[in-house]
């Protein structure tokens, strides 16, 4: 399993979950540049990603959705705050509709991924800020973390390949 923690702060109002690779950096961080590569992560097992549009710029916008055992299709997107190639990329991760406008009536936390070198493997955190506590339980009670967890369960196979 990558994922080596989990760490719910409802004072700070954040979720973080810190993952370990054994793979160097840059290639960690070609799982967020390559929209080929995110939508083969992003999302469970369950729900495979695909990815639309994929501007991972500053003040771009990234559009997917992910298709549940069912089939039916939950659109998000993100809107690119910051991009520190290859070590730091932040965004705002919400939810929305078919087209990819995003949906205000659904949380929207800010997510800040930062990568660095660890005793030769690569260190990812990705650290997600609410803005009120309600929020966080609310996407909390939608299973975000253990689906996160899921998703970068993937990644270890993903680098082998």
């Amino acid at each position: 399993m990558t994922v080596t923690s989990t760490d719910k702060d409802y004072g700070a109002l954040a979720l973080t979950l810190v993952a370990h690779f054994d793979a160097p950096v840059h290639r960690v961080w070609e799982l967020w540049s390559d929209p080929r590569r995110l939508e083969r992560w992003w999302g469970p097992p369950s729900y495979p990603a695909t990815v639309d549009r994929h501007e991972l710029v500053p003040g771009g916008t990234v559009t997917y959705f992910m298709t549940g055992p069912d089939g039916a299709k939950y659109h998000g997107y993100w809107q690119v705050l910051a991009v520190d190639a290859p070590r730091a990329l932040e965004f705002v991760d919400g939810f929305a509709d078919a087209d990819g406008r995003p949906d205000t009536s659904q949380p929207a936390p800010t997510c800040l991924v930062s990568l660095s070198e660890d005793g030769g493997r690569t260190r990812m955190e990705i650290r997600s800020r609410f803005d009120t506590r309600e929020d966080m339980e609310r996407l909390l009670q939608m299973g975000v973390a253990e689906g996160m967890a899921e998703a970068l369960g993937q990644v270890d196979e993903l680098l082998a390949a």
